[in-house]
């Protein structure tokens, strides 16, 4: 399917890395130009390089997205260079484990600005580009709004407002044509989430489990599948999909979880 997303300037924010770079690498394939926005420059040009060296497109900024300014920065650093923005993929953000119990109000406040703060400050910024072009928007967000996970109340809080602001920008943007959704992930197989499964006692036990637990065919959601579904919501193949929420799961979230040990 030729997803009509040729040349098209696209913000991925946290697009060095997981679910990020696969979102970026989606949208250069499909001949879209899409502009990294992370912290590390060294992380950034690489996967640049990679997409220039396979004869496709793609820029890089560098921003402290914690930073407020820094989002400001970045798309004014974006419209320099291309003039226009088409898309904008809020991605960045990290599982920071700050709970109820061991948590405090500098720690909590600062997770809202790690995955939160800055999906308002992008598009915010960037929604003068977004009108001129009838832009898309979407979210990635994490089940933890949904299902709660434990000893992660910042990131919870972040992701139900991420879902908030989807339907809320979907029904404000209307006027301007321009559509709103997100993404909801649960196991997704990157970098990060390895990571976070070495840090468990018995981790190939718990990773074992957990896989046990995903209904369709037991295995992780990959960061291409998460893209592929990115790149169909930014594209005019989705023209009258807006205000949604896509669980891109394996069925994780609304099916029993029973199901997938009962064959």
């Amino acid at each position: 399917m030729d997803l009509h997303l040729q040349n098209k300037v696209i913000i991925v924010t946290g697009g060095a890395k997981g679910i990020g770079e696969g979102i970026v690498n989606v949208l250069a394939a499909e001949g879209a130009i899409p502009v990294i926005v992370g912290r590390n420059e060294a992380d950034n040009q690489k996967v640049v390089d990679e997409i220039e060296a396979a004869g496709q497109q793609a820029f890089q900024v560098v921003a402290e997205l914690t930073k407020p300014e820094e989002s400001e920065k970045a798309v004014s650093a974006v419209l320099k260079r291309y003039g226009r923005i088409d898309g904008v993929v809020n991605n960045a953000g990290v599982n920071d484990g700050v709970g109820l119990e061991t948590g405090n109000y500098d720690a909590f406040i600062s997770s809202l600005h790690k995955n939160l703060v800055h999906y308002y400050l992008m598009v915010h910024h960037a929604l003068p580009a977004l009108k001129e072009s009838k832009g898309a928007i979407v979210n990635i967000t994490s089940k933890t709004a949904d299902t709660g996970q434990g000893g992660t109340s910042a990131y919870a809080a972040a992701n139900g407002g991420r879902n908030a602001l989807t339907r809320e920008w979907a029904v404000e943007l209307l006027k301007y044509g321009i559509r709103v959704n997100a993404i909801v992930v649960a196991e997704c197989w990157t970098p990060l989430y390895e990571r976070w499964i070495k840090t468990l006692p018995n981790p190939d036990e718990k990773l074992a489990s957990i896989v046990a637990h995903i209904p369709l065919e037991n295995r992780m959601t990959t960061a291409e599948e998460i893209a592929n579904t990115t790149a169909f919501l930014l594209s005019d193949c989705s023209s009258h999909t807006t205000g949604q929420l896509l669980y891109v799961d394996g069925g994780y979230v609304h099916l029993d979880r029973a199901l997938a040990n009962a064959s």
